[in-house]
């Protein structure tokens, strides 16, 4: 439980720092540079045109990763009863939706060749920390249960 614990807790640390990550790089033609894009710059622009979009995003990329997080702190220090792993799972599943998303939106980019994209490190980071986070939830419940 003690490893679980301190991995649960670099993920307090992980995804902030992957939220600020270039999760991929884009631009319009070959010949331009291309723009980093990551979760906190993705809000940022999505602010400006789509209010709905923005609160939908950030409610699966910020808000549920790090509430899943903190929870999963609490019932594994004992301080929040297991009952709560069910929800914690249902958390998990909306963070990676979003990691899904993004995905989807990478590969119909460069199926349309209109543009150029690249995957970036802060992609893999946040699906690690998103996967990492599920893993120990399960881990969780089974030595619970």
């Amino acid at each position: 439980m003690r490893i679980a614990f301190y991995l649960n807790l670099s993920l307090l640390v992980l995804f902030p720092i992957a939220w600020a990550a270039p999760l991929v790089r884009a631009g319009l033609l070959p010949l331009f540079g291309l723009k980093e894009i990551s979760v906190l710059s993705g809000l940022a622009a999505l602010w400006e045109t789509d209010l709905f979009l923005t609160v939908i995003v950030a409610l699966f990329a910020l808000i549920a990763p790090i509430v899943k997080t903190l929870l999963l702190t609490l019932i594994l220090t004992g301080r929040a009863p297991t009952r709560w792993l069910p929800t914690l799972g249902w958390m998990g599943k909306l963070a990676m939706a979003d990691v899904f998303l993004i995905a989807l939106y990478v590969t119909l980019a460069k199926g349309m060749g209109i543009g150029r994209v690249e995957v970036a490190w802060g992609l893999y980071l946040f699906t690690a920390c998103v996967l990492t986070s599920l893993a120990i939830s399960v881990w969780t419940a089974r030595k619970t249960t």
